[in-house]
């Protein structure tokens, strides 16, 4: 799997971090940006597709 890097704004990073390990939804940062990423471009695909944007041999 290749690794990025990105720049995170600090308040951000702290929200993100309230929903990692023992006590939140995910187990580490990585998989809470995954599952962000997941759900935003699924959001986008919705929204496209309402729109009428989106291929449909995707």
């Amino acid at each position: 799997m290749p690794k990025i890097s990105v720049e995170v704004p600090e308040e951000l990073l702290e929200d993100l971090d309230s929903h990692v390990g023992e006590e939140g939804k995910f187990v580490n940062r990585s998989e809470a940006i995954r599952a962000s990423i997941r759900k935003t471009l699924d959001l986008l695909d919705d929204i496209d597709q309402r729109e009428g944007r989106l291929d449909d041999e995707r």
